[in-house]
């Protein structure tokens, strides 16, 4: 079949509107992705930038594993010895943002808490014993603080990213863990029910 230039021009007419139709489709994805996203500037200027993005925590159930570490006073302690409370146990570092960050929403939820058989275990991931106290009175943590030299808290509960935490409830289950900065808005929502059981 010969292809006339009237037919070639009619040929080209038609698939130019595809184009535009690509192009908008892109632009509309882009725009939907953007929503979707969290607005920084917003939460920044809100002040409540924790309130509004939170990690919920996985729900799990297993046995809380063998751990017995020294504490930042040089006892050693270990996990069992915490079975009627409810505890939270926090694997962080000195030098973590995350973990720095979440700091003052973990010690004012264990002080509004501890009267309720809460207690939070903080375990140092490998820092030294006097960078890991001067961190303590800075932030002025009022809950156990144990060391952790070898990493036998990330080996015990198999996760490596920090912060990550777990809740374990008062026989010993492990009933929340999740990995990522925690707030107070999450704590009341996952933890605060468990306390009543």
């Amino acid at each position: 079949m010969v292809m006339t230039k009237q037919n070639h021009r009619r040929k080209k007419q038609q698939q130019k509107p595809i184009v535009p139709i690509a192009i908008g489709l892109l632009f509309m994805g882009i725009a939907i992705l953007m929503l979707a996203l969290p607005d920084n500037k917003s939460k920044a200027s809100s002040g409540d930038t924790q309130e509004q993005f939170s990690l919920a925590p996985l729900s799990v159930s297993y046995p809380a594993p063998d751990l017995a570490l020294e504490n930042i006073g040089g006892k050693t302690e270990a996990l069992a010895d915490y079975r009627n409370d409810v505890v939270l146990v926090n694997n962080w570092a000195t030098w973590c943002p995350p973990c720095k960050a979440e700091m003052p929403n973990l010690e004012a939820y264990y002080e509004d808490h501890a009267s309720e058989g809460f207690m939070i275990i903080a375990i140092e991931a490998g820092d030294a014993k006097d960078t890991v106290s001067q961190f303590v009175q800075t932030y002025n943590l009022k809950f156990q603080v144990w060391l952790d030299p070898d990493s036998a808290a990330l080996k015990a509960f198999g996760n490596g990213n920090l912060p990550n935490s777990y809740v374990i409830d008062r026989e010993g289950t492990v009933r929340y863990a999740w990995t990522g900065e925690v707030n107070r808005a999450t704590l009341e929502k996952y933890v605060t029910p468990l306390l009543a059981e």
